[in-house]
């Protein structure tokens, strides 16, 4: 409990690792075993990844442990912790574990099983984090998934992480896990949205939102019977800012990456609320202007200034209408990702990402997990870190003085505050 230094203690690990090794075979009371677990949990927990050489021991005898206390769920409870700590020393190591380590998992999660009352909680634990750690997707690790749709129902303390998990496997490999799920997630989710508080609505729509950033061709349809009733929660102002952040972070993604879809979205909403589309268009960009400051993360106010202005160039008189809103978002975009350089008195956008980066590690933190790593790749490939903002704004106004000609554009143009106007052509200094 006292002050721990890592590096002082990695003279006597091999030694206190056997040693607390042995005492666990040798001790037949269920409660000291617990107890060495317990010592042998924390050292794993302390010394992360410089556990490797000296586990093997422990993951031979594990299986072993776990058989003889079928009887004892606390003890049981006390394995799976140390489990945890073990896949996260081990990383992608921890693959070699999975013959063990899966069957487990998909006992502790499975709700028709008595032994999910004591086991539920770390198994979860344990699962997100065999995820995080997993370097690729296995058929029995896809397999246990089929224990979700039961967890959703349950909607109990545990629903957070279950949502992680259902972003995990959407990071692991999204167009394996969803040709296989998306039906009943979806199903699952349509029915969670109808009786949840805000925080769950809020990370029901982020899965959805991850599905969009990972699959933008496929995703939409996938998920299309949630969108409208996003769509809806735009349109009558969502007074949650939170909600109504996620909902612009979901049709943004739509907007931006799948424009066909958005379209034929706009037309069966058009039907639906009885409008006319244009009409119902002009609503939707007069909102989101209007509900602009509810979005607080950099990378949605970046995604929303994209997708408003992927509607450019356009003749459509509504757009022309709403021009002057979105260039004020669009410049505010712009405040939020510009940063200057003091040398060349030159602005860039902060938020591209060009290559992928492994992080300069300082002792006390941990490796990033496979997951992180994805992440990472991910982003790679996200317009939010590949389009310059201020390139996108240069030749959205371009391609629309384009086809308006000069005269019809500079008057576009006067629809704008001026302070704006002046900011904008501030930041598109040498276009």
């Amino acid at each position: 409990d006292f002050e721990f230094r890592t590096d002082q203690f990695l003279p006597y690990l091999e030694s206190m690792f056997t040693l607390l090794f042995q005492l666990l075979q040798e001790v037949t009371e269920c409660d000291t075993k617990m107890h060495v677990l317990h010592v042998l949990s924390c050292v794993i927990e302390r010394v992360n990844i410089q556990i490797r050489p000296y586990v093997g021991c422990l993951v031979q005898y594990l299986p072993l442990l776990w058989k003889q206390s079928e009887e004892h769920n606390m003890l049981r409870c006390a394995i799976l912790t140390t489990l945890i700590h073990l896949i996260q020393g081990l990383g992608a190591e921890s693959k070699n574990l999975y013959p063990f380590l899966l069957p487990i998992i998909q006992l502790s999660t499975d709700v028709s099983q008595p032994p999910h009352v004591y086991l539920l909680e770390d198994g979860l634990e344990l699962w997100l984090v065999t995820l995080e750690n997993s370097p690729c997707l296995t058929p029995e690790l896809l397999r246990i998934f089929q224990n979700m749709s039961a967890l959703l129902e349950l909607s109990s303390e545990n629903l957070r992480t279950c949502f992680k998990i259902i972003n995990a496997y959407i990071f692991l490999s999204s167009s394996e896990f969803l040709q296989v799920y998306s039906g009943d997630l979806c199903r699952s989710f349509c029915e969670l949205l109808k009786d949840i508080t805000t925080e769950g609505q809020v990370q029901v729509l982020k899965v959805v939102e991850n599905v969009l950033k990972v699959n933008p061709a496929l995703g939409p349809q996938m998920f299309q019977p949630l969108l409208p009733s996003v769509f809806r929660g735009i349109i009558e102002g969502e007074r949650y800012p939170v909600v109504m952040s996620t909902y612009l972070g979901v049709i943004g993604r739509v907007l931006l990456q799948n424009a066909s879809f958005f379209s034929l979205l706009l037309s069966q909403m058009a039907c639906e609320c009885g409008q006319e589309l244009d009409q119902l268009l002009g609503n939707m960009i007069e909102m989101w202007v209007d509900r602009m400051d509810n979005i607080t993360q950099p990378e949605r106010r970046k995604l929303s200034a994209l997708a408003l202005l992927s509607l450019l160039p356009s003749d459509n008189s509504v757009i022309q209408d709403k021009f002057c809103g979105i260039i004020n978002i669009s410049v505010e975009g712009l405040h939020d990702v510009m940063t200057e350089d003091p040398e060349t008195r030159t602005y860039k956008d902060c938020m591209l990402m060009s290559h992928f980066e492994e992080p300069k590690m300082t002792e006390d933190e941990e490796p990033p997990t496979e997951q992180d790593k994805r992440k990472k790749t991910l982003a790679l490939k996200d317009p939010v870190h590949t389009v310059s903002l201020q390139q996108f704004v240069y030749e959205k106004l371009k391609a629309q003085q384009e086809l308006l000609g000069e005269q019809a554009f500079q008057a576009l143009m006067e629809t704008v505050d001026t302070e704006i106007v002046t900011q904008l052509q501030e930041f598109l200094q040498g276009f």
